[in-house]
Protein backbone atom coordinates (compact mmCIF):
# COMPACT_ATOMS: atom_id res chain seq x y z
CA UNK A 1 0.00 0.00 0.00
CA UNK A 2 1.83 3.28 -0.76
CA UNK A 3 1.27 5.78 1.69
CA UNK A 4 2.66 9.09 0.43
CA UNK A 5 1.63 11.77 -2.54
CA UNK A 6 4.59 13.27 -4.43
CA UNK A 7 3.78 16.44 -6.05
CA UNK A 8 5.64 17.11 -9.46
CA UNK A 9 5.51 19.78 -12.72
CA UNK A 10 7.25 22.99 -13.48
CA UNK A 11 7.78 25.87 -10.72
CA UNK A 12 4.52 27.75 -9.84
CA UNK A 13 2.17 25.45 -10.36
CA UNK A 14 1.50 24.94 -7.05
CA UNK A 15 3.31 21.83 -5.67
CA UNK A 16 4.32 23.66 -2.37
CA UNK A 17 0.93 25.13 -1.37
CA UNK A 18 -1.26 22.02 -2.53
CA UNK A 19 1.24 20.01 -0.81
CA UNK A 20 0.25 21.94 2.61
CA UNK A 21 -3.46 22.29 2.08
CA UNK A 22 -3.19 18.45 1.49
CA UNK A 23 -1.33 17.95 4.77
CA UNK A 24 -3.78 19.78 6.37
CA UNK A 25 -6.92 17.20 5.12
CA UNK A 26 -4.80 14.55 5.29
CA UNK A 27 -2.56 13.37 8.39
CA UNK A 28 0.73 13.32 6.72
CA UNK A 29 3.68 15.03 7.01
CA UNK A 30 5.03 17.73 4.48
CA UNK A 31 8.26 17.17 3.11
CA UNK A 32 9.13 20.53 0.36
CA UNK A 33 12.39 18.64 -1.39
CA UNK A 34 14.43 21.67 -2.30
CA UNK A 35 14.19 23.67 1.39
CA UNK A 36 15.84 20.12 2.11
CA UNK A 37 18.19 20.78 -0.38
CA UNK A 38 18.91 24.22 0.84
CA UNK A 39 19.24 23.34 4.50
CA UNK A 40 21.63 20.05 3.89
CA UNK A 41 24.00 22.67 1.22
CA UNK A 42 23.93 25.02 4.09
CA UNK A 43 22.53 27.89 0.88
CA UNK A 44 19.98 28.80 -1.20
CA UNK A 45 19.38 27.12 -4.76
CA UNK A 46 20.73 30.01 -6.74
CA UNK A 47 24.07 29.74 -4.95
CA UNK A 48 24.04 26.11 -5.47
CA UNK A 49 23.66 26.49 -8.83
CA UNK A 50 26.13 29.52 -9.26
CA UNK A 51 28.99 28.15 -7.09
CA UNK A 52 28.54 24.60 -7.75
CA UNK A 53 26.67 23.72 -10.70
CA UNK A 54 23.38 22.20 -12.29
CA UNK A 55 24.68 18.90 -11.56
CA UNK A 56 26.03 19.25 -8.12
CA UNK A 57 22.33 20.45 -7.37
CA UNK A 58 20.83 17.01 -9.50
CA UNK A 59 23.58 15.30 -7.33
CA UNK A 60 21.68 16.39 -4.04
CA UNK A 61 18.06 16.02 -5.31
CA UNK A 62 18.86 12.16 -6.00
CA UNK A 63 20.37 11.90 -2.59
CA UNK A 64 17.44 13.39 -1.34
CA UNK A 65 14.94 11.50 -3.27
CA UNK A 66 16.46 8.60 -2.50
CA UNK A 67 15.94 9.04 1.81
CA UNK A 68 12.35 10.45 0.96
CA UNK A 69 11.47 7.41 -0.95
CA UNK A 70 12.19 5.45 1.70
CA UNK A 71 10.05 6.90 4.37
CA UNK A 72 5.85 6.76 4.78
CA UNK A 73 3.14 9.22 5.21
CA UNK A 74 4.55 12.61 3.67
CA UNK A 75 3.31 14.86 1.17
CA UNK A 76 6.26 15.79 -1.01
CA UNK A 77 6.75 18.92 -3.02
CA UNK A 78 9.57 17.99 -5.35
CA UNK A 79 11.70 20.33 -7.23
CA UNK A 80 10.70 21.09 -10.88
CA UNK A 81 13.45 18.82 -12.40
CA UNK A 82 12.98 15.68 -10.32
CA UNK A 83 12.08 14.19 -13.47
CA UNK A 84 14.95 14.77 -15.12
CA UNK A 85 16.70 11.93 -13.65
CA UNK A 86 14.44 8.45 -13.57
CA UNK A 87 16.11 7.06 -11.04
CA UNK A 88 14.51 9.90 -8.74
CA UNK A 89 11.31 8.76 -10.06
CA UNK A 90 11.75 5.32 -9.85
CA UNK A 91 12.42 5.24 -6.35
CA UNK A 92 9.52 7.50 -5.66
CA UNK A 93 6.72 5.14 -7.11
CA UNK A 94 7.69 2.55 -4.80
CA UNK A 95 5.97 4.13 -1.88
CA UNK A 96 4.11 7.17 -3.76
CA UNK A 97 1.03 8.21 -5.90
CA UNK A 98 2.27 10.70 -8.27
CA UNK A 99 0.49 14.04 -8.80
CA UNK A 100 1.50 16.25 -12.19
CA UNK A 101 0.38 20.10 -11.55
CA UNK A 102 -0.04 22.00 -14.54
CA UNK A 103 -0.05 25.44 -15.70
CA UNK A 104 0.13 27.56 -18.21
CA UNK A 105 3.17 29.54 -19.60
CA UNK A 106 1.41 32.61 -18.14
CA UNK A 107 0.14 31.99 -15.10
CA UNK A 108 3.30 30.28 -14.74
CA UNK A 109 5.38 33.54 -15.01
CA UNK A 110 2.73 35.30 -12.70
CA UNK A 111 3.00 33.02 -9.99
CA UNK A 112 6.90 33.16 -10.23
CA UNK A 113 6.96 36.44 -10.34
CA UNK A 114 5.30 38.00 -7.93
CA UNK A 115 8.20 36.66 -4.84
CA UNK A 116 11.49 37.48 -4.01
CA UNK A 117 13.12 34.24 -4.64
CA UNK A 118 15.09 34.23 -7.55
CA UNK A 119 14.42 31.13 -10.13
CA UNK A 120 18.03 30.50 -11.34
CA UNK A 121 16.22 29.00 -14.81
CA UNK A 122 14.53 31.94 -15.05
CA UNK A 123 17.66 34.14 -15.03
CA UNK A 124 17.02 35.24 -18.83
CA UNK A 125 15.51 38.19 -20.27
CA UNK A 126 12.59 36.34 -21.84
CA UNK A 127 11.29 34.41 -19.12
CA UNK A 128 7.81 33.57 -20.97
CA UNK A 129 9.47 32.09 -24.16
CA UNK A 130 12.37 30.30 -21.61
CA UNK A 131 8.71 28.47 -19.63
CA UNK A 132 7.69 27.43 -22.68
CA UNK A 133 10.67 26.02 -24.10
CA UNK A 134 11.34 24.30 -20.43
CA UNK A 135 7.86 23.01 -20.11
CA UNK A 136 8.07 21.09 -24.13
CA UNK A 137 11.28 19.50 -22.98
CA UNK A 138 10.21 18.42 -19.72
CA UNK A 139 6.67 17.84 -20.38
CA UNK A 140 7.07 14.15 -21.45
CA UNK A 141 8.93 13.30 -18.62
CA UNK A 142 6.41 14.32 -16.45
CA UNK A 143 3.46 12.68 -18.05
CA UNK A 144 5.36 9.60 -18.07
CA UNK A 145 6.23 10.06 -13.93
CA UNK A 146 2.01 10.90 -13.15
CA UNK A 147 -0.32 8.92 -11.90
CA UNK A 148 -2.97 11.74 -11.82
CA UNK A 149 -2.53 15.38 -14.04
CA UNK A 150 -4.54 18.44 -12.59
CA UNK A 151 -3.69 21.80 -14.14
CA UNK A 152 -3.85 24.12 -11.68
CA UNK A 153 -4.22 27.47 -13.65
CA UNK A 154 -7.91 28.23 -12.79
CA UNK A 155 -8.42 26.60 -9.78
CA UNK A 156 -7.83 27.31 -6.20
CA UNK A 157 -5.61 25.37 -4.16
CA UNK A 158 -8.20 23.80 -1.89
CA UNK A 159 -9.83 23.00 -5.32
CA UNK A 160 -7.09 21.30 -6.59
CA UNK A 161 -6.08 19.53 -3.23
CA UNK A 162 -9.72 18.23 -3.25
CA UNK A 163 -9.41 16.85 -6.44
CA UNK A 164 -6.31 14.88 -5.84
CA UNK A 165 -7.84 13.31 -2.49
CA UNK A 166 -11.15 12.65 -4.76
CA UNK A 167 -8.72 10.92 -7.32
CA UNK A 168 -6.78 9.10 -4.72
CA UNK A 169 -10.10 7.47 -2.48
CA UNK A 170 -11.37 5.39 -5.49
CA UNK A 171 -7.72 3.63 -5.52
CA UNK A 172 -7.83 0.77 -3.61
CA UNK A 173 -4.33 0.41 -4.00
CA UNK A 174 -3.50 3.21 -1.80
CA UNK A 175 -3.62 3.34 1.90
CA UNK A 176 -6.01 7.00 2.12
Amino acid sequence: MKTNIALIGFMGTGKTAVGKALVEKLSKEFVEMDALIEQKAGKPIPEIFQQDGEIAFRELEINLAKEIAQRKNLVIACGGGIVLNKINIDRLRKESIIVYLTALPEVILRRVSGGQEIRPLLNVADKTSEIRELLKFRKPFYERAADIQIDTSKLTIASVAKQIIDKLKGNESLNF
